[in-house]
């Protein structure tokens, strides 16, 4: 035994991720007294700039818009009592297919080994006990998550730890409802493109492939609150639009998938420290 907290270190794309897959556990587990450690990998810069004015657009000032969003950033951490902000600082390579993504010195132009040796000193000297990051897919297929995810497991390699290790996603009972409960809060929306229907579907695992259920609905208020802080970023979060009590009962689940154990706990598993604690 030693006098070091349990650590939970959650590698995030950019700004604002960390409320929307993870709020909930880092707000939970923050409150149970573990330490919280948060990677943010890239600045944001891509993001909506004041006004809503869209990269690529006239402009849009992308190294204005990473400064807003650290603000943001820090803002959001101090909501979730994030024990501990690290940022990488990459340049935000935007969606899938954009110019930025060939950018020079974007996170996706980035080569896996160098990004993954800056994180494995970070692991080292935090030493967490879990960590937590996205699936190979980046959950949705964005750049920045896959790299974030690749430089995550590229890490762990590196070190001699043996953290347990998971990665986020939904339910597909949960987003096969996405569509309809869009619809409910935005009446203009437009039907959805089959195709995009069809991507959607495939989003998440079939539920009896999810290992861990963490119920966090006790701190849905703070990860609501901690989503609100990114501003800037609002048009682009629908979640915002269903107010906090209906955003409770849809995001007070959160789910992941158990991909590294040395614990052997039984799966499934509603605790991310369950064998360590």
């Amino acid at each position: 035994m030693t006098d070091r907290p349990l650590t939970l270190m959650a590698v995030h794309a950019h700004p604002d991720d960390e409320a929307t897959g993870t709020g909930g556990i880092l707000a939970r587990y923050a409150a149970e007294g573990i330490r919280t450690v948060l990677v943010t990998c890239t600045d944001g810069g891509c993001g909506d700039g004041p006004g809503g004015v869209k990269p690529g657009d006239p402009g849009h000032d992308p190294a204005a818009v990473a400064s807003m969003r650290r603000q943001e950033l820090k803002a959001s951490c101090d909501v979730l009592k994030i024990s501990d902000l690290e940022m990488l600082d990459y340049a935000d390579s935007g969606m899938a297919g954009w110019p930025s993504n060939d950018a020079p010195g974007s996170f996706w132009q980035t080569p896996v080994e160098q990004g993954a040796a800056r994180l494995a000193e970070l692991m080292r000297h935090y030493r967490p006990d879990v960590v937590v990051t996205y699936d190979e897919n980046g959950f949705y297929g964005h750049p920045d998550h896959i790299q974030a995810n690749r430089i995550t497991m590229a890490a762990l390699e590196m070190t001699a730890l043996t953290p347990k290790v998971y990665w986020t996603t939904m339910p597909r009972s949960l987003m096969q409802r996405f569509w309809e409960t869009m619809r409910e809060f935005q009446e203009d929306m437009p039907e959805p493109d089959p195709a995009e229907t069809a991507a959607m579907a495939e989003i998440g695992l079939p539920d009896d492939e999810i290992t861990t259920w963490v119920d966090t609905t006790a701190f849905s208020g703070q990860k609501f609150d901690a989503l609100a802080a990114h501003a800037s970023q609002g048009e682009n979060i629908f979640f915002l639009k269903m107010g906090k009590e209906k955003f409770g009962e849809w995001m007070g689940m959160e789910t992941f998938v158990r991909v590294k154990d040395a614990t052997g706990a039984p799966l499934p598993e509603n605790d991310l420290f369950a064998g360590l604690r």
